[in-house]
């Protein structure tokens, strides 16, 4: 008999999911509800190979639940087979360092982290409530994107800022993409035919966000997301790293609020910010190719803070046995695996060519044979990830 685990992935405007056969870990679904509390919402339902689309107006993440557990009653398979639900949870705080089963002081300790996460844990919870209500029967277990970098020592998660107010308000480095950081770091194991605890690495989670990580013995000692996803990185439409006084520059010379230069800085930066159009690297090659400047400095700025970040954790882990690249840059965009492993060659990154132009959606070795440093391309599966953990949890 199959062991179906339904993970949900739940945003402010979407819900996305999948069902899990855990025991051999294949894909019984996938769905996409999209533009929650429009007119225009929709729901993809995917399963043995065919796509349905229903087209519905869903007001909120409660009827989106009922929209989806009205795909499985028309399309399959049987939600009533399911032995358990696991949920993304984006902000764990200090109050969670593991996956944990989901029970009313949960949501509450979750509502009480909202203020770290404003714009990922409300809908979380709305989808765990929405989806506890529909699937009353069965466990709940909520799974931490901050959880597996709960691991990083008092000098890499400290801000040299006063500490009583930081501890008041908990204001330290969190670290965000956790799942997809422990899958892709377990994988390389794997593929190194090595203990995980013998292997130092550097993991690139490049994506829309995007964060990098420095893992010791399969233990998480740096990332570069901090108390926000905003840290770190440029990304799609983040900065990243700026000076913090950019804040008070702003208000006072474009007599700014704090809630515009939050927006301006997460959703009007990055490499849409800097070419003032698309964060798509596609579109970004192509008015590279045409001789933009926008576009060309965009890249360059990129590749630049990547570069350093690598740099900085290379010293930290005082050398590494690899170095992967995941998520839709990282495991699409040979060029941008190129352009940064040719800047690192002299530190022993020596990437072998031909072999990073080959498009896989399998885990491979890019590097040449005689590299000091295996680099990689590994595809992240958060909802795999995810589903394995909720297993463990309810097998506890």
């Amino acid at each position: 008999m199959p062991t179906p685990i339904l993970v949900l992935n739940c945003g402010s405007s979407s819900i996305k999911y999948q069902v899990i056969d855990v025991d051999d870990e294949s894909r019984l679904a996938t769905g996409l509800v999209q533009k929650i509390g429009l007119p225009d919402s929709s729901l993809e339902h995917t399963t043995d190979g065919t796509s349905h689309r229903i087209d519905r107006m869903v007001a909120d993440h409660q009827q989106a639940l009922e929209a989806i557990v009205s795909a499985f009653a028309m399309y399959g398979p049987a939600l009533s087979d399911v032995v358990a639900v696991g949920h993304r949870a984006v902000h764990g705080g200090e109050a969670f360092r593991q996956p944990v089963r989901i029970d009313a002081g949960v949501i509450d300790t979750l509502r009480e982290l909202s203020p770290l996460a404003p714009l990922h844990n409300p809908p979380g919870i709305a989808g765990i409530e929405a989806a506890m209500t529909a699937m009353p029967d069965v466990p709940h277990v909520a799974i931490f994107d901050t959880a597996f970098f709960s691991t990083l020592p008092a000098e890499a998660y400290t801000y040299a800022i006063d500490a009583d107010i930081a501890k008041t308000y908990s204001i330290r480095k969190y670290g965000f993409h956790g799942t997809s950081h422990k899958y892709v770091s377990e994988r390389v194991a794997e593929l190194l035919e090595k203990p995980y605890s013998e292997v130092d690495q550097i993991v690139c989670h490049l994506g829309n966000g995007a964060s990098i990580s420095a893992i010791r013995g399969g233990v998480a000692v740096d990332t570069s997301m901090g108390l926000t996803p905003l840290q770190g990185l440029v990304m799609g439409t983040r900065s990243g790293d700026v000076d913090p006084g950019l804040h008070a520059y702003l208000a006072r010379e474009a007599n700014m609020s704090v809630a515009e230069i939050d927006r301006l800085l997460n959703s009007r930066s990055g490499i849409a910010g800097l070419t003032g159009g698309s964060s798509d690297f596609r579109d970004l090659a192509t008015r590279i190719e045409a001789g933009d400047a926008a576009a060309k400095l965009a890249y360059d700025v990129y590749i630049h803070r990547l570069v350093s970040y690598i740099g900085s954790y290379l010293a930290i882990l005082g050398g590494i046995d690899a170095i992967t690249f995941t998520a839709g840059v990282g495991e699409n965009d040979d060029a941008v695996r190129e352009s940064v492993c040719d800047r690192l060659a002299p530190l022993g990154f020596l990437l072998d060519d031909e072999a990073n132009k080959v498009r896989s959606k399998q885990p491979r070795r890019i590097s040449q044979p005689d590299s000091p440093i295996q680099i990689l391309v590994v595809p992240t599966n958060e909802e795999l990830a995810m589903a394995r953990e909720t297993q463990q949890v309810i097998s506890a």
